[in-house]
């Protein structure tokens, strides 16, 4: 599927809202309370969603995922480590999400990709993010694409129901910096 990423306008927020909630009902039934999953408004969270875009010290960079019809077919919102320690350089994937009928067809790889591109061009050195214990399906997506377990956990409350998350990280690579003209070679020395 051709899917280009850009950063999302606020046209895009309704979209992006019900990719959001859809993702959360999709991903988290039989994980997150079915209460917790109902209650969930996509007009709710596009109110919000417009709030945060509107801030200008706006946490993140919010980028869609857009098919060739110009249909928002993903999201995903990157920026600085919200928590404590790693580090300074440590940045954050806050959220990844894709309509779930498109799930498993390179939409999340091609967003994650440029997630993680957009955080090295902001100076981090290396990408965490938190995923459910339980969601075994994200767990698998982003160890196939490199990440790692660090052992940090965090418990978030869904309604009456607290859940545990694993946090895990990627180092970044930044791209090679071109060669420097006129070096010497080691050879000649």
């Amino acid at each position: 599927m051709m899917t280009h990423v850009r950063e999302m306008t606020e046209a895009d927020v309704d979209a992006v809202s019900a990719i959001r909630v859809g993702g959360w009902r999709h991903a988290y039934a039989g994980i997150v309370p079915a209460s917790y999953l109902a209650a969930m408004s996509v007009e709710e969270d596009a109110l919000r969603r417009r709030a945060l875009l509107r801030r200008p010290d706006r946490p993140g960079t919010d980028l869609v995922a857009v098919g060739a019809d110009g249909t928002v077919t993903g999201w995903a919102c990157v920026g600085s480590y919200r928590g404590g320690p790693p580090g300074p350089d440590a940045g954050e994937l806050y959220a990844l999400y894709v309509r779930p009928d498109l799930m498993g067809t390179g939409i999340g790889r091609t967003l994650l990709a440029t997630a993680e591109s957009r955080a090295a061009d902001q100076g981090h050195g290396t990408l965490l993010l938190w995923v459910l214990a339980d969601n075994t399906r994200a767990r698998h997506f982003y160890e196939t694409a490199g990440y790692t377990a660090d052992g940090a956990v965090q418990h978030d409350d869904y309604g009456p129901t607290e859940l545990p998350e694993l946090r895990y990280h990627r180092p970044l690579h930044p791209a090679p910096a071109a060669p420097a003209t006129g070096a010497v070679n080691p050879g000649n020395g």
